[in-house]
């Protein structure tokens, strides 16, 4: 685990609770029901500290003492866009924390042939160029997805810096691709490995996020 900063990446603070949830998702051994339980833990903490990221307007409001409080509200709308299918996973902790929330999908697979990631299928909402966009992806690797999904993003008016990237775990390596190409959208991580193996699996990691969360 680094704790190097990065230019625009927001690192969840490193707790004892937080390293505790990570050895339980990282053990091999660790049941479906578990994994999915603590799992949802730590994508519920980085979707609040994405929240902490929106703008606010300042508000007040009467309350039952007849006493004013003088407090913010949220500017703008939010989405969230979850790169299929692991990215899907996340999409509860999201509604859990804004409700009636809108939520696109995007579909990006690897070509069998060349093994470059290619954009299969979006759906979007219609005004998402007006909203605040939280993209959902559980690993950050080579960030050759996360690359093309912000890309549809852009192309359908959302602008970068209306764009948090959502994610449990990152390297080095890819939030220097990612950040190349999209250097002014924000990466909110709960952890940041200490790199890619020969494979470009993150390491330690914990292996394959979908598959472990879904079927195993």
């Amino acid at each position: 685990m680094s704790s190097e900063p990065f230019k625009n990446v927001c690192l969840l603070p490193q707790t004892n609770q937080l390293t505790g949830l990570y050895t339980i998702i990282r053990d091999k051994n660790t049941v479906r029901s578990d994994f999915v339980f603590y799992s949802d833990r730590i994508i519920r903490l980085l979707v609040e500290e994405g929240l902490n990221h929106l703008p606010v307007i300042p508000k007040t409001v009467a309350t039952h003492t007849g006493e004013d409080f003088s407090g913010v509200g949220f500017k703008g709308k939010i989405c969230g866009v979850s790169i299929v299918r692991a990215g899907e996973s996340m999409e509860q902790g999201l509604r859990d924390c804004c409700r009636s929330v809108r939520i696109g999908k995007i579909l990006i697979q690897r070509d069998e042939e060349t093994a470059i990631p290619k954009l299969f299928y979006e759906k979007l909402p219609d005004d998402i160029s007006e909203r605040y966009v939280f993209l959902l992806d559980p690993m950050l690797a080579t960030g050759g997805s996360a690359i093309i999904a912000t890309d549809v993003l852009i192309k359908r008016g959302v602008k970068p810096e209306r764009i948090f990237f959502l994610n449990l775990i990152c390297c080095k390596e890819g939030i220097d691709n990612y950040h190349r190409a999209h250097p002014d959208v924000k990466i909110v991580t709960g952890c940041i490995d200490k790199g890619l193996n020969e494979q470009k699996y993150l390491v330690p990691g914990l292996g394959d996020f979908g598959d472990r969360y879904y079927c195993i």
